[in-house]
């Protein structure tokens, strides 16, 4: 074989590898969740969607595939800066979807990049806003506001941002240590507090429980003492009621047949046994205590 036909035959044996190439290339199966872009002359033609597709070989090509499920990106540390100017480290992860796949294509160089990129200013613009204290405890209220101007942006990529989340906030060792002293403050002072709280209340207690003591000790005395001068009472009562109902009754008895009799009797044996005790007693008696008739006198008795 001449080397003109060796060199035909190789010019003509690798044209038609690339002609075969070309024509595999033209055969596209297009993923589920994926897209295709395809150019035709270099100029934006159609987007392929999941399945099976043919191309026209050496005119279409397939120049950008996107991924359409949910993509997550890591947000580099990076150092901002509050408002009480205290440095601290900020980190994140975002999480995009791709919407539109011609635009994701051709809105932007890296739409994964520019989201990053676009995530740290806004956090440091907004982290720039607060003092330290509040950056701790308005994570969510910063992540909203990042989304807020990331899909705003995104929009014009063809790009929806999903969800943006602080991963670490870490201020320096010395602030650190200082916040940690000042928790650990703020936790002594509300135990001392409570603590007071409590003995204050058991002091109440305690002086509620002796008052409500002396006060029953106090009610039972009185009552006590009405108990005692009613009884009292009763008992001068009943005495005197039967006081006077003896005397009414001897009274009575005096008025009545041989009543005046008897209390002559009565009298002038205790008269001779009063005269007797004193004669014993050698006491010496007046001439009318001796006469009988004299002291009975007053009795308005016969002797």
């Amino acid at each position: 074989m001449s080397i003109d036909k060796l060199i035909f035959t190789v010019i003509t044996g690798t044209l038609f590898l690339y002609v075969l190439l070309a024509l595999i290339k033209s055969l596209r199966l297009v993923p589920t969740q994926s897209e295709f872009i395809v150019e035709r002359f270099g100029k934006y033609h159609l987007t392929l969607k999941a399945g099976f597709h043919f191309l026209i070989p050496f005119i279409d090509r397939v120049a950008f595939i996107q991924d359409l499920k949910e993509h997550t990106i890591d947000v580099p540390s990076q150092t901002c800066f509050t408002k009480d100017e205290i440095q601290i480290e900020v980190d994140g992860v975002i999480y995009l979807q791709i919407f539109d796949s011609q635009k994701a294509s051709y809105g932007i160089t890296n739409f994964e990049y520019a989201s990053i990129q676009l995530a740290q200013t806004t956090t440091r613009a907004i982290i720039g806003t607060l003092e330290l204290d509040r950056t701790f405890e308005e994570r969510e209220a910063i992540s909203a506001k990042v989304i807020s101007v990331l899909d705003g942006a995104a929009t014009k990529w063809g790009v929806k941002i999903l969800r943006f989340e602080i991963k670490n906030l870490t201020p320096p060792e010395s602030v650190r240590q200082s916040m940690e002293k000042q928790v650990t403050a703020e936790r002594n002072r509300r135990a001392i507090l409570e603590k007071s709280v409590g003995e204050k209340q058991s002091l109440i207690n305690t002086s509620e429980g002796m008052m409500s003591e002396l006060i029953n000790k106090s009610e039972g005395e009185m009552q006590k003492r009405i108990n005692e001068a009613s009884g009292k009472a009763s008992e001068i009562l009943a005495l005197g009621e039967a006081t006077a109902e003896s005397i009414r009754k001897i009274a009575i008895a005096i008025n009545g047949p041989g009543g005046k009799a008897a209390v002559r009797l009565e009298m002038g044996q205790k008269y001779i046994k009063t005269l007797t005790k004193l004669k014993d007693n050698k006491v010496i008696m007046g001439g009318n205590l001796a006469n009988m008739g004299e002291m009975l006198k007053g009795l308005d008795l016969d002797i």
